[in-house]
């Protein structure tokens, strides 16, 4: 688990528009971590974690495109059913609220493994949490564990 610099960038709703930042990005060589779009009407919300910051701010303020700069976590997500949901159970039992999340481009270390994009309001209490807990950590699927007699 580690913390990362996510973009949010809004985009009046018409074709073309993602792509121009898109290409714009891809021109100055800038790759993501994760990425996510979502629709609210008008204008829609790219939100995105770049592999070089510095380079992504220069490519917006070229574009004159205004931005937020947010604090993010990014968790490996277990490769097994309920992996994600017991992130979320770690971290409300803890009274932290998860703003949003989403997934990554398969950016975990294993050969399937996600990575998940998580907003929440307390990002130190929150890594404490799912570092005490292990949330990171990852069973082979298949093995059971074994028990001592």
């Amino acid at each position: 688990m580690q913390t990362a610099k996510q973009l949010s960038v809004t985009l009046v709703n018409k074709p073309g528009r993602l792509a121009a930042l898109l290409t714009a990005l891809n021109k100055e060589r800038v790759n993501f971590r994760a990425l996510v779009v979502m629709d609210s009407g008008e204008r829609g919300t790219l939100r995105f974690v770049p592999d070089d910051l510095g380079t992504t701010i220069a490519v917006l303020e070229k574009a004159n495109l205004r931005f937020d700069v947010t604090d993010v976590l990014l968790v490996e997500v277990p490769t097994q059913p309920g992996g994600f949901r017991k992130i979320c159970e770690r971290l409300a039992a803890d009274h932290l609220n998860i703003d949003y999340a989403y997934s990554s481009f398969n950016g975990g270390k294993g050969r399937n493994a996600v990575l998940a994009v998580i907003k929440v309001n307390d990002l130190v209490k929150a890594q404490r949490v799912l570092s005490e807990n292990g949330a990171t950590v990852r069973r082979k699927p298949g093995r059971r564990p074994v028990h001592a007699r």
